[in-house]
C-alpha cells in the first residue's frame, strides 16, 4: 500500500490517543512551568523523554523537594514498563529493517501499544503503521505539552494544587491495574513504606523507597503463590 494511504489509517488509528493526550497534555506543561522550564526544554523533553506518567512526576517530585537522585530513580523504576511494551512487538518486527524496529519500539507508550496491538491481532496491519501511530501520538503530547507551558506562563497555579498532581499520577497507574493479590499487596506495602520513611525523616527518597518496597513485597508473595506444593508435587510425579 501507498504511503499516504498507511498515514491515513494510522491517523485514524490514533485519533482517540490525540484527543486524550490534548486533554492531559495541557496541564503537564502547566506544571513544568511552574518549576521553571520554558517551551523548548519542555518541548524537547517530551520529544526525547516520551513519558507522560514521567513528565508529571518530575515537576511535582521537584516542588516536594525530592533530591535528584530520587526523581530519576522513581521515574525509572515507573517507565521500566516500557522495555516489556518493546519486546512484546518483536515477532512483528521480524524481516524488516533494523533502523525502522528501532524507530517503532523507542516510541511505544501505554496508549499506542494498546491500539496497535488490537490492530495486529485483527491483521493487515505492518510496523511502519504502528510507527505512525506512535508519531501522531508524541507530535500530539509535545504540542500539547508546550501549549501548556505557555498558558502556565499567563496563569498562577497554587503549588498545593500542583503537587497533588503527583498522588494524582499514581492513583490513576494504580485504578488501571488488574486487582489480583500481587497488586493489592505491592499497593497496602508501598503505601505502608511511604508513611514509614516519612515518618523516620526521610521524605526524600519516601516515594521510591516505598515503591522497592512493594514491588519486592509483591515479588515475594507471586513467588510463594506459584511454588507448588507438597502434594502438587507428588501428583506430578
Amino acid at each position: 500500500m501507498s504511503l499516504r494511504e498507511d498515514i491515513s489509517l494510522a491517523f485514524k488509528a490514533a485519533l482517540p490517543i490525540v484527543l486524550g493526550y490534548i486533554a492531559i497534555g495541557i496541564p503537564c506543561g502547566i506544571l513544568n512551568d511552574s518549576i521553571g522550564l520554558n517551551a523548548i526544554q519542555v518541548l524537547a523533553m517530551s520529544i526525547l523523554f516520551y513519558s507522560g506518567a514521567g513528565q508529571f512526576m518530575i515537576p511535582n517530585m521537584f516542588l516536594a523537594g525530592a533530591p535528584i537522585a530520587s526523581i530519576i530513580a522513581s521515574v525509572s523504576l515507573v517507565n521500566t514498563r516500557q522495555m516489556l511494551y518493546s519486546a512484546s512487538f518483536a515477532p512483528m518486527c521480524e524481516g524488516i529493517k533494523k533502523r525502522l524496529a528501532f524507530m517503532f519500539s523507542a516510541c511505544v507508550t501505554d496508549e499506542s501499544f494498546g491500539v496497535n496491538t488490537e490492530k495486529f491481532e485483527e491483521g493487515d496491519w505492518t510496523v511502519r503503521r504502528a510507527l505512525f501511530v506512535n508519531c501522531f501520538s508524541c507530535a500530539s503530547w509535545s504540542a500539547s505539552n508546550v501549549l501548556g507551558v505557555l498558558i502556565g506562563s499567563l496563569l498562577n497555579i497554587p503549588l498545593a494544587i500542583a503537587a497533588f498532581a503527583m498522588t494524582s499520577i499514581f492513583i490513576c497507574l494504580m485504578c488501571t491495574q488488574k486487582i489480583t493479590v500481587e497488586n493489592v499487596v505491592a499497593v497496602v506495602v508501598a503505601m505502608a513504606g511511604v508513611f514509614l520513611c516519612k515518618a523516620v525523616g526521610l521524605s526524600g527518597p519516601a516515594i521510591l523507597l516505598g515503591a522497592i518496597m512493594g514491588v519486592v513485597a509483591a515479588f515475594v508473595v507471586s513467588t510463594v503463590r506459584r511454588k507448588p506444593t507438597e502434594g502438587e508435587v507428588t501428583a506430578g510425579d
